[in-house]
């Protein structure tokens, strides 16, 4: 190892220079180390974030999705299977294609209502289930973006709703003509949430009471979608954000106290 020496000055100046040098280094060689510790320690929070953000998405994967959960759905209180349409295509193919003679299919005369349907498979469903897919429905249905507190809806037989229109009539995507009698239901307009075998489920609120423990009340308000969710899952302790935002209806929403 070579040093050099200033020799304009003395040896004990050259020493104290080589000694605040090496002060200097030490300095820097701590500060380092102290960087190396707190990059160390971010990267092991990074990798543990991913781990766990690799594990969530392989349990969501894992998660066997029913044919009903792309509508609309739910199951009253009797243990009847209800789906529903959440636009135009899937009021469509909820009428076209799984609605058979002995369902019961209920409406709305408001523009923007959902078309419902109770699966009867061989069973009468009786008043529980017709009360709650009429809430279902009015609830689902543009009543609650307009601010309705109540609003009328109606249920008829599959063979009353047809593509058929009158004369020089047109009828729209997901829109249907009804004919005959008409079954008419008031329903006040509020919904719930709650957890079921670790599954966040929504819908009227007597079929949700009946089926869990913790649930919300979810009502008319002023919060947007994406809050209200947020503040249900908190309030559950469960669920995913988008799997809760899905079962909410078109419109802000507040939680029951």
């Amino acid at each position: 190892m070579k040093i050099k020496l200033d020799v304009t000055k003395s040896l004990e100046r050259n020493a104290e220079t080589y000694f605040e040098k090496s002060k200097k280094a030490k300095q820097k060689l701590e500060g380092a180390r102290i960087a190396l510790e707190k990059s160390i320690g971010k990267l092991e929070i990074l990798q543990k974030d991913q781990k766990q953000a690799q594990k969530e998405k392989e349990i969501k994967q894992s998660i066997t999705r029913e044919w009903y959960e792309k509508f609309r759905w739910f199951f009253s209180s009797e243990g009847f299977l209800c789906i529903g349409g959440r636009d135009a295509a899937t009021n469509e193919i909820v009428i076209k294609k799984h609605t058979e003679k002995e369902d019961i299919v209920f409406h709305s005369s408001m523009a923007g209502s959902p078309f419902f349907v109770i699966k009867a498979e061989g069973r009468k469903p009786g008043e529980a289930t017709l009360k709650e897919t009429a809430q279902a429905t009015a609830s689902y249905s543009r009543a609650w973006k307009s601010g309705l507190a109540s609003a009328e809806v109606f249920y008829v037989n599959p063979d009353q709703v047809t593509k058929e229109a009158k004369s020089g009539e047109f009828i729209a995507r997901g829109a249907f003509m009804i004919y005959g009698k008409k079954n008419l239901v008031g329903v006040d307009l509020k919904l719930a949430s709650g957890i079921k075998d670790g599954k966040i489920i929504g819908g009227p609120v007597d079929a949700i009471k009946s089926q869990t423990k913790d649930f919300v009340i979810i009502n008319q308000g002023t919060d947007k979608a994406s809050d209200i969710a947020k503040k249900i899952k908190k309030r559950l302790g469960a669920g995913e954000l988008d799997d809760i935002i899905r079962m909410l209806p078109s419109g802000t929403c507040s939680i029951a106290k």
